[in-house]
């Protein structure tokens, strides 16, 4: 009597572990790499369900996923295990935040010497360049753009820039003192702006009679709507009368 004799050997399924992580970033970011530990499997099918911009590949018993999303949202994913036995699949979940829509606000144009306020919008917090604090009052003293990085509570980063045009000031003349006898007319003239607005109830250009010794102060307003000022004398002389008498 003889007896046939062999061995049967049955392999377990294939096994994917638990995946390093299930991470939350922002769109745009480097994913730190996700490994899930497999067993009995001799690589991977097509993965289904990963953000635009990452990819799944199998090495030596780990799956590892890596890449930048570019796309935002809850990407939850499969990737089936092949060779070895049974129907097996990883799974895991990534978390894609946007960035927000930082806003610097519109541009401004302002004269030299005005304060000026930026304000951003759309995140958490926010980081001006060139010095400026949000919300903050500042003297512009020349055209600038200003960067704003804003943050929102995920973390995420967003930026935006505003251009801060300085229009400088006329270089607006009162002309040179005046000396006239009391009695006599005076014209003042400003110069350097577009209009002009005299104290002392004095029309630019048109003629007066000054009475007494004064300071008079123009305004001169240009075509930007920025304004300086100068000022001038009128010194006003008193008549001398020299009386003759008959001999």
């Amino acid at each position: 009597t003889v007896d046939a004799t062999g061995t049967i050997t049955v392999d377990p399924d294939n096994t994917a572990g638990t995946p390093s992580s299930s991470p939350t970033l922002c769109i745009n970011t480097a994913l730190t790499d996700i490994t899930i530990a497999t067993t009995g499997a001799t690589g991977i099918g097509s993965a289904s369900g990963l953000p635009g911009g990452v990819t799944a590949s199998w090495s030596s018993n780990t799956i590892t996923i890596s890449g930048t999303p570019n796309a935002s949202g809850t990407f939850s994913y499969t990737i089936p295990l092949t060779g070895g036995c049974g129907t097996v699949s990883a799974s895991g979940t990534i978390t894609v935040n946007d960035l927000p829509a930082v806003d610097a606000g519109i541009d401004q144009t302002v004269c030299g010497g005005d304060n000026v306020t930026l304000n951003g919008s759309g995140a958490s917090t926010y980081t001006w360049d060139n010095g400026v604090t949000n919300n903050t009052a500042f003297t512009a003293s020349t055209t600038t753009t200003y960067t704003v990085t804003g943050t929102d509570a995920n973390g995420c980063i967003g930026t935006d820039n505003i251009l801060v045009t300085v229009n400088t000031l006329p270089t607006v003349s009162a002309g040179i003192d005046i000396a006239v006898c009391i009695g006599n007319s005076v014209t003042l003239n400003g110069l350097g702006a577009l209009t002009y607005l005299w104290d002392n109830n004095v029309t630019n250009a048109d003629a007066f009679s000054p009475i007494s010794t004064l300071s008079y102060n123009v305004v001169g307003t240009d075509a930007n709507g920025c304004t300086n000022t100068d000022f001038l004398q009128v010194t006003v002389n008193a008549v001398s009368y020299t009386h003759l008498r008959a001999h």
